[in-house]
């Protein structure tokens, strides 16, 4: 009834407004009487129209702009991810991608396209968008510098970062002494010039100098640490030096530089003094509190928008406002990672390509068109590798680091990446630097940061010195060795309450291992300790409670899968336990088999997958990672489906061939260390006269005659319902069970499925 009632006051409804509208517009007709109306046709037919409408919309500034927007995201991750593919920094490929859409390739080869994709009447509009993604990427550049780095550190490393800044400044400025007179804009002084030359030559991308790091396995090293402090001083340096060079370029004249200076300083006041403590006062009452307010996160940003504009009012460009904010944020990680987290994707993904394409615009390649040109590009370009690699590399070795290191600091403070696109662009707007010199200078950008990984892979290569993977205190004579890798909290307290019931009375003969690795795009590249030391946590707080000792692992990865086969093999290890994702069979048939939340979708297909009858898991009766693992790993490895695992008190262990066997050794384990009772399932009834078996059984009734027993298929369901802890069972023939689609699957206790 209450059906009916509702779709007769909807038919209703539209039919009185209807009716209404009808109404309105007939007798509104009348109103025109003595007014003079003009209908637009001009003679044109109904379908010339519509094309003069689409047109007209096509080339309206917001269809335009929206456009390039799609237009410059999808090449550059394109392009930025073949460059990845290649073990470069897909930040490589995004300034290529930038070069591709301006006038040296799209431009040249397809000008039309060029000029409808990006009319000159709409670079404006497109350069106003992009410096909102530079001031963004700024901020999260002055959050994620902890000054704290610099405090109580080598004093060689402080020594370092001037050297490298100092020795290709100079160079920079002796470098402009011969190119001025050529490629000077007319009305430039050569003050100007050349500190412009000075500071690009003296930038070293500290972004991109962070991930490598990590990629390369050296965060956690000594040599990590030290260039990582290196870049940290050499960033600040470098961003006062160039806002004091805007104020001396702008200026126009010394005294006038003086006052902006003034100013810039008591700005730096004002923010260190008065606005920190401030946001540190909030950053103190929201830190306890689930979720930062809405109204929190105003202030915040109301912070970046005002420093940038005061800055920009100053003198000394908004980019140096939206970095001073980014240092000046709470020194909770909490915070700031709530903040990057915010920015990072908009800033990155869709608004740095922008710039990336806006710089590509002005960079002509073909203004380099005779052999000088391209010899004063080559200058440019040894110039700014000798100052910053040489540069460093001597005043490492002079420090006392070895040859090795001292190359490899070398290397990684030539990078130069998006910062160095930031100083030129800024040349450019203030004219201190030509269409050719910038096209020359963008590609001197490009070299050194592609030759950072080749120079690393060099530098290793002559050295040959092997990374150590896994830390000698964790490969030692020990009687047994069990490394767990968990993905989140809860996987791995299980994990670990896993461990201890094979070792727990064995401390003094066993060593158990927590490896964490984290996908290296989830991490704030300064902060790993924050990570590290949040993600061991849980972890620490349960090997308290169960007694147990931990040694613990933490990598940041560009293959996570990889890494731990290789930690899995190198470590010598007896057992690795890990967990199964849940993602691809929750809401499934096999869900239920496994314990997972429950709501049949295609069980058919899940179960062929699971199987291994799809080909995108080959044969594998896990999920693509796990099957991957397995297949690589030459040590047992153990896989927990978890369901609420809290010790293996009742253990039923699955026998469905003779090569299963192997399964006993971890039965006498949980027996011996946490007093088991096991129950060895003989399915098909094969094991009832086996020897290997009996005698097996026979030695642990020795010690534990109440401890284990042997049943037959017919008592599976039973053993089932008596509420087991644990089930045991190999990984072959775990995949058997399923084909076989038994009955009593969905009523499994906790799995732990293992490879021999």
């Amino acid at each position: 009834m209450k059906k009916f009632k509702n779709s007769f006051f909807y038919i209703g409804i539209v039919g009185v407004t209807t009716a209404i509208m009808y109404w309105t517009i007939q007798n509104g007709k009348v109103l025109e009487a003595g007014r003079k109306v003009i209908v637009p046709n001009n003679g044109k037919s109904q379908w010339e129209e519509f094309i003069i409408s689409l047109t007209h919309n096509l080339t309206h500034p917001l269809a335009i702009l929206l456009a390039q927007i799609v237009t410059i995201v999808f090449v550059a991750r394109l392009f930025g991810a073949i460059f990845k593919k290649i073990g470069q920094p897909s930040v490589i490929g995004e300034i290529l991608a930038g070069i591709a859409l301006g006038p040296s390739l799209l431009g040249n080869y397809f000008p039309e396209f060029s000029n409808a994709l990006f009319p000159v009447a709409s670079l404006g509009n497109l350069q106003f968008l992009s410096q909102i993604g530079l001031i963004l990427f700024m901020f999260v550049v002055g959050m994620e510098l902890d000054l704290k780095v610099l405090q109580n550190k080598a004093k060689e490393a402080v020594v370092i970062s001037h050297a490298s800044i100092v020795i290709p400044f100079t160079l920079g400025l002796v470098l402009a002494y011969f190119i001025f007179q050529q490629f000077a804009p007319d009305g430039v002084e050569f003050i100007s010039f050349a500190l412009f030359t000075g500071i690009a030559m003296s930038i070293t991308a500290f972004p991109v100098l962070a991930r490598i790091v990590q990629e390369r396995g050296l965060h956690k090293t000594r040599l990590g640490a030290m260039v990582i402090t290196c870049a940290a001083a050499d960033d600040i340096t470098a961003w006062c030096i160039l806002a004091a060079v805007i104020a001396i370029v702008k200026a126009g004249s010394f005294l006038s530089s003086l006052y902006i200076m003034a100013l810039a300083i008591i700005y730096v006041l004002l923010m260190l003094k008065v606005v920190k403590p401030f946001l540190k006062r909030i950053g103190e009452l929201y830190d306890n509190t689930e979720t930062i307010t809405k109204p929190v996160v105003a202030i915040f940003f109301l912070t970046l928008l005002i420093s940038s504009y005061a800055t920009e009012i100053i003198g000394i460009h908004a980019l140096f406002g939206a970095f001073m904010a980014g240092v000046i944020m709470p020194e909770s990680m909490r915070f700031r990672n709530v903040f990057i987290e915010k920015v990072e994707d908009v800033s990155q993904v869709m608004l740095l390509p922008l710039f990336f394409v806006f710089t590509g615009l002005r960079t002509q390649i073909g203004l380099l068109d005779d052999a000088y040109l391209w010899e004063v590009c080559g200058y440019i370009v040894l110039v700014a590798v000798v100052g910053k690699f040489v540069g460093s590399a001597l005043t490492a070795r002079f420090v006392g680091q070895s040859w090795k290191d001292s190359l490899t600091i070398g290397a990684l403070m030539n990078t130069r990446g998006l910062m160095e696109l930031v100083v030129l662009n800024i040349g450019y707007d203030l004219g201190v630097l030509k269409p050719e010199i910038f096209a020359m200078m963008v590609i001197m950008a490009l070299a050194t940061t592609f030759m950072t990984g080749p120079a690393l892979d060099l530098i290793e290569y002559v050295f040959k010195s092997k990374t150590e993977i896994v830390p000698k205190e964790i490969i030692q004579n020990t009687k047994f060795k069990i490394l767990f890798s968990f993905q989140n909290a809860e996987e791995g307290r299980s994990l670990l309450r896993l461990a201890n019931n094979f070792v727990k009375k064995t401390h003094n003969n066993s060593v158990v291992t927590a490896l964490h690795i984290l996908p290296i795009n989830e991490l704030n590249p300064y902060d790993i300790d924050g990570y590290e030391e949040e993600s061991f946590k849980p972890v620490l707080q349960t090997s308290e409670e169960l007694h147990q000792k931990v040694a613990t692992l933490f990598k940041s990865s560009i293959d996570t899968e990889g890494d731990l086969i290789e930690v899995s093999n190198h470590g010598d290890f007896d057992l690795v336990l890990m967990g199964l994702s849940q993602s691809i069979f929750d809401g499934t048939l096999l869900g239920k088999v496994l314990g997972f939340t429950t709501r049949i979708i295609n069980p058919e297909s899940l179960l062929n997958k699971f199987t291994g009858k799809e080909k995108l898991f080959e044969n594998s009766p896990f999920d693509e990672r796990t099957g991957h693992i397995l297949s690589k790993t030459d040590v047992p490895v153990g896989i927990l489906v978890d369901k609420n695992f809290t010790d293996a008190k009742r253990v039923f262990v699955l026998l469905l061939e003779e090569s299963d066997l192997f399964l006993m050794d971890y039965a006498k384990q949980l027996i011996h260390n946490v007093n088991s009772n096991v129950t060895i399932l003989d399915k098909a009834g094969n094991f009832k006269d086996n020897a290997e078996l009996a005698n097996c059984i026979h030695k642990i009734e020795q010690k534990h005659p109440k401890n284990i027993k042997l049943a037959t298929e017919r008592k599976i369901e039973k053993a089932l319902l008596d509420e087991q802890d644990l089930m045991i069972i190999s990984v072959e023939s775990w995949k058997k069970l399923l084909d076989s689609q038994s009955s009593w699957l969905n009523k499994t206790p906790s799995l732990l499925i293992i490879k021999k």
